[in-house]
């Protein structure tokens, strides 16, 4: 019993306490939606997303994570398009142990196989900011998002997102960094990593990492035409 307690704690902690939302990878017209859930190191459990298209340019998300971190919602607003390829603004709002605003923008191209099968694959730029994460505090973070489609319902996305103030940019490899080191306590001493609960900060390199595997239950009714 100690050991299943002990490895549910780690899948606890090594979680990063922070969400994003899911790229609608069809872009779906007015009426239109599409649905699927989500596994990722976010989140201890996954979560569900429902998009609607509420014009033929703009779309809304609900998600809804168990038992409740990883909801929240999702504005995207496609910017520019030309043929399979386009771009797209995306806002949205993350409920987790360090609820956080995201400002994404894409960078997508869309092309289909001789098959039959489409791949999209995006680069997105983003934003992070955590008003009031799990020990209070704010934190500001800046970095990239790359993603694919695997077949024609799966999608991977890896990003990571640094606060520059909480450490340098260069040691987020060193896992030996500690903020509180006589070499960082004058710059890094009050941004611990590590919550008093034991659970990642709003500082923590975790809180910005983001990995995520993605199933769609259902595609827009006209197949991504617009696409």
């Amino acid at each position: 019993m100690y050991r299943y307690l002990t490895a549910l704690y780690l899948i606890i902690f090594l979680s990063n306490c922070s969400t994003h939302s899911t790229i609608p990878v069809l872009l779906l017209e007015e009426g239109e939606s599409a649905s699927g859930y989500a596994f990722s190191i976010e989140n201890v459990f996954p979560y569900y997303y429902y998009q609607r298209g509420i014009s033929d340019y703009s779309s809304v998300g609900f998600r809804i994570g168990l038992p409740i971190y990883g909801s929240g919602i999702d504005w995207n607003r496609v910017l520019f398009k030309r043929e399979n390829r386009w771009d797209l603004l995306s806002l949205s709002w993350s409920l987790n142990h360090n609820p956080n605003i995201d400002f994404t923008y894409y960078k997508v191209r869309s092309r289909i196989a001789p098959n039959g099968n489409r791949t999209t694959f995006w680069l997105g730029f983003r934003a992070m900011y955590i008003p009031k994460g799990i020990s209070g505090n704010t934190s500001s973070r800046i970095g990239l998002v790359i993603g694919t489609t695997i077949g024609s319902r799966l999608g991977l996305e890896l990003g990571y997102c640094h606060d520059f103030s909480a450490m340098p940019i260069g040691k987020i490899f060193a896992f030996n960094w500690q903020h509180d080191s006589p070499a960082n306590i004058n710059s890094y001493g009050d941004k611990p990593h590590i919550d008093a609960s034991g659970m990642p900060s709003e500082y923590s390199r975790l809180t910005g990492l983001s990995l995520k595997l993605s199933v769609r239950l259902s595609n827009a009714s006209n197949g991504g035409k617009k696409d």
